[in-house]
């Protein structure tokens, strides 16, 4: 069987995405991000979000066809994130789903932002042809996934009861003065301070929680609890070591990441562990979740960075592997869900 060429197209939050793939294989990818416009408001504002993507969608397209040589006559199939996401983020990328898939009579698929997340480690390291485990991390979700077949079978372990790890970094930066995305700038800044500097708390990590949430996360009272130290510090007249508050954040962050991830791997008897989204691309998170696994006996996948955050090619590779089990393609009537089931991988 041929592979099939498929163009998928990502817009559930601020970065325009299109990406074109055969099979396991890269062919074209593009990538139009709206972050400085949402930079002074410290955080995603979803109408300049959804009026971005409109100027971004159509010379993103062009771009990804271009360097893939391609016309979308040339494509098998178009696939869109079809949720979760922004409610206005995502019309945008379904309606031009459907605008291409109609214009040239081409099937439609609307699949999971989530599960794309992991299918994109496709493009990098192979197929994923067994049972494997997954962490998403990025600024709108924390999830571990049971991964039993990537197009059919997905099983949520465990998720966050508040905020998002991404969330709790964007908003710690913001307490901390640093710019916004607060990611990569923690990331930066924690380089230089003492990860056991403070003592910053481990959510759900102990007694009746563990049996209630053994997998679950929680990063609210850890925000809390950096914002307590800065005050304090503040009231006090003393400064803030910024270097140190951003490695113990980060340090308490990844701990629990870590951790619950790699039991779920061994209560579950998985081998391989695939860690996605933009959080993904943490330089403590991914050498921490490399020493644990390695100790647990576990392989870890990690794409390369700029196919962790938010992009077109994820949404390509599991639309490619969707159609290569001949699953029935959406409806042109497919709706955006912004609270799309992990479960639902396609709509």
């Amino acid at each position: 069987m041929n592979e099939p060429i498929v163009l998928g197209i990502e817009s559930s939050c601020d970065e325009t995405g299109v990406g074109i793939v055969r099979g396991t294989e890269l062919l074209g990818h593009r990538v139009a991000s709206s972050v400085d416009e949402h930079a002074r408001f410290g955080g995603v504002i979803p109408e300049v979000a959804s009026r971005a993507h409109l100027e971004a969608i159509v010379p993103t397209l062009d771009g990804a066809l271009a360097e893939a040589g391609m016309t979308v006559d040339d494509v098998d199939a178009i696939a869109v994130t079809s949720g979760p996401g922004l409610m206005g983020a995502l019309l945008v990328g379904i309606a031009a789903a459907k605008a291409l898939a109609l214009a040239h009579d081409k099937p439609l698929y609307g699949v999971n932002h989530l599960v794309a997340h992991v299918a994109v480690d496709q493009l990098e390291h192979g197929r994923l042809d067994e049972r494997v485990g997954a962490l998403l991390v990025s600024g709108g979700h924390t999830e571990i996934l049971l991964i039993d077949d990537i197009a059919t079978d997905v099983t949520m372990l465990g998720t966050t009861l508040d905020d998002a790890a991404g969330e709790a970094f964007d908003k710690v930066a913001r307490l901390l003065g640093l710019p916004y995305p607060g990611g990569p700038h923690i990331d930066r800044a924690a380089q230089a301070g003492d990860g056991a500097a403070i003592p910053f708390p481990r959510g759900l990590t102990r007694g009746r929680d563990m049996e209630r949430h053994r997998w679950d996360f929680s990063f609210s009272g850890l925000k809390s609890a950096v914002a307590r130290h800065v005050q304090g510090a503040e009231l006090a007249g003393a400064s803030v070591n910024v270097a140190d508050v951003a490695a113990s954040f980060q340090d308490a962050v990844c701990d629990v990441l870590t951790a619950k991830t790699v039991d779920a791997c061994r209560e579950h008897g998985v081998e391989t562990l695939l860690v996605g989204g933009g959080v993904a691309a943490n330089g403590r998170l991914r050498a921490l979740i490399e020493e644990r696994a390695a100790a647990a006996g576990l392989t870890v996948r990690v794409p390369r960075p700029n196919l962790c955050t938010d992009n077109g090619a994820m949404v390509a590779a599991l639309g490619a592997e969707v159609v290569r089990r001949g699953l029935p393609p959406s409806s042109l009537d497919l709706a955006a869900d912004s609270s799309l089931p992990v479960t639902t991988i396609v709509a």
